[in-house]
């Protein structure tokens, strides 16, 4: 991927030695409902729940960011005009699927502060980008609950996984198991 600016915002592959910035970032979200399994069937419930940091600790997204950069995998990071970290997104090859070959979209997030400035979908689409140069037929997501995660997800086109992830599952249950048609897709990021 080449650099690439939009208006203040310039999205370009990251380095390990980017990947402290992420400290720079207000991971911080509001939850007000989220999906959950109720009597067999997935159901909007409401949780009123704020989550004050990176899900699962800032120390898991820093090493997974790391271990992304030094392995086949590659990471995209949105940059604002004075260089600083407002968002960034994992792309990891996956040895998964009997049906399909996957790329595991294992991180995006947005800086508090920056959302709804149409960041997320950018570095998605980056990430459809690293995708198809992997050479898959999908990307996958598992995605948290959260009403607005799984919004965001079925607005970029995501659809339901139809093979699982049984680790993933087992890791938490509650998440949403989606994946993205990358096969014949056309470049989808404007340059």
């Amino acid at each position: 991927m080449s650099e690439v600016s939009d208006q203040v915002f310039t999205y370009k592959k990251m380095t390990l030695n980017q990947c402290d910035k992420i400290r720079e970032m207000d991971a911080s979200q509001y939850i007000s409902r989220a999906w959950r399994e109720v009597e067999g069937k997935r159901t909007l419930v409401n949780i009123d729940y704020l989550d004050p940091d990176w899900p699962n600790g800032y120390d898991v997204h820093h090493e997974h960011l790391m271990a992304t950069i030094q392995s086949e995998g590659e990471a995209v990071g949105a940059f604002d005009e004075s260089d600083r970290l407002i968002g960034f997104a994992t792309v990891n090859r996956m040895n998964f699927g009997e049906q399909s070959t996957y790329a595991l979209l294992d991180q995006l997030f947005v800086s508090r502060e920056s959302r709804g400035k149409g960041i997320g979908t950018r570095l998605f689409k980056e990430s459809i980008e690293i995708a198809k140069g992997f050479g898959v037929d999908y990307l996958f997501i598992c995605a948290g609950s959260a009403e607005e995660t799984i919004a965001f997800y079925r607005a970029m086109g995501c659809t339901d996984a139809y093979e699982r992830h049984v680790g993933f599952y087992e890791s938490d249950p509650r998440d949403l198991q989606m994946t993205f048609l990358i096969k014949n897709c056309e470049s989808v990021v404007d340059e």
